[in-house]
């Protein structure tokens, strides 16, 4: 039967999905760590993880009939996944620009890796300004063009700034700016 006529439930998964996007002319900044990480991942992948799901549907076309072989179409759909996450990892890599924070001369001043405690409606909070491709909420690790970051950015410590939030405006007192090797 043609390929025309068969109905193809991968068709457009090739295509890249909807990832973090760099705001145009901007760097992707990124920490030391950060881009260790993002490598090893890549390396991961590509020596490890792909190989592996290609001996599995290698394995699994050789069994006959591929039309109801879940290891077959289970294991296509996951390295499509790996190579799309490949492509992802070596275009970041490619145009990261890694800064050390700790290579930074003391200063009180917010800059990009900085971690900084401020208080906000009586509350202290910690986060660490780092690269879109670090990004971790839940562990206090914000990018640099989010809009905390961006009210932080160049502030000292002592220094009161305005944050504008959906909810209105947000007082922030800036009560300590470090850096250190992430």
């Amino acid at each position: 039967m043609s390929k025309a006529f068969v109905k193809d439930d991968a068709a457009g998964d090739d295509e890249d999905v909807a990832l973090p996007e760099l705001p145009a002319g901007v760097r992707n900044y990124i920490t030391p760590a950060g881009y260790g990480r993002l490598r090893d991942e890549l390396a991961h992948l590509v020596k490890v993880e792909r190989p592996e799901v290609v001996r599995v549907v290698s394995w699994a076309a050789s069994n006959g009939d591929r039309s109801e072989n879940g290891d077959y179409i289970y294991g296509k759909k996951r390295l499509r996944e790996i190579d799309r996450r490949i492509r992802f990892l070596t275009k970041r890599l490619d145009i990261a620009e890694v800064v050390d924070p700790a290579a930074r001369p003391a200063t009180d001043q917010v800059f990009f890796g900085a971690t900084v405690v401020y208080r906000t409606a009586g509350q202290d909070r910690e986060i660490r300004i780092v690269g879109i491709d670090e990004v971790d909420p839940a562990n206090g690790r914000v990018s640099w063009i989010s809009p905390i970051a961006r009210a932080l950015l160049k502030a000292r410590e002592g220094d009161v700034v305005q944050l504008r939030t959906p909810l209105g405006v947000e007082t922030i007192e800036i009560l300590a700016v470090s850096y250190a090797a992430s």
